[in-house]
């Protein structure tokens, strides 16, 4: 490949980079933010009965699952990344393909913002409640991680063809002829 050629991959790479480290800052201050003003305080109501502000420690994973088995979820959460960042690459260029990046990016910050709690606190902190529907308390990393995935399943189901997929497969399928 020349140098032409890999300009485009290292602005892709450049912009990924850029686009992670944003939202992990907006993940990282929120709960930053949380850790200092509802530590050991009640609730902050924002929507009475709809919506509030409540510190929680989540020593689990997604709805408290894998409760206290933080050395699974660490080593999970790696090999999570290994495969984005494996995917990533594989992301065909064009602009037809930026949501599927779009996807990545949410996703790995998502995963980084909750690893470095659990590395550093030994659980992740959550504090979004929706109590209209008494949804699990979460964080904006989650909000990342949804977001990412069910953009990403539409995205599958919905806006790509078949064959714009083939640079995801493992192995390709041999021809009858």
């Amino acid at each position: 490949m020349n140098a032409k050629g890999r300009m485009p991959l290292i602005k892709n790479y450049f912009f990924a980079l850029v686009g992670v480290l944003i939202a992990l800052s907006i993940d990282i201050y929120s709960k930053a933010w949380v850790i200092s003003n509802l530590r050991y305080q009640p609730p902050r109501i924002i929507i009475y009965n709809v919506f509030q502000l409540r510190y929680l420690e989540n020593r689990g994973a997604a709805f408290g699952i894998l409760y206290g088995q933080q050395y699974f979820l660490i080593t999970a959460t790696f090999l999570v990344l290994g495969f984005i960042f494996w995917f990533y690459h594989k992301v065909p260029a064009g602009k037809r393909f930026y949501p599927l990046r779009f996807c990545s990016i949410l996703l790995v910050a998502g995963a980084i913002g909750n690893l470095i709690d659990r590395l550093r606190w030994g659980f992740v902190v959550d504090f979004l409640f929706l109590e209209i529907i008494n949804f699990p308390i979460f964080n904006v990393a989650d909000m990342y991680v949804v977001i990412s995935c069910i953009l990403f399943a539409i995205l599958v189901l919905f806006f790509y063809k078949d064959h714009e997929l083939e640079a995801f497969r493992f192995k390709k399928e041999k021809d009858d002829d």
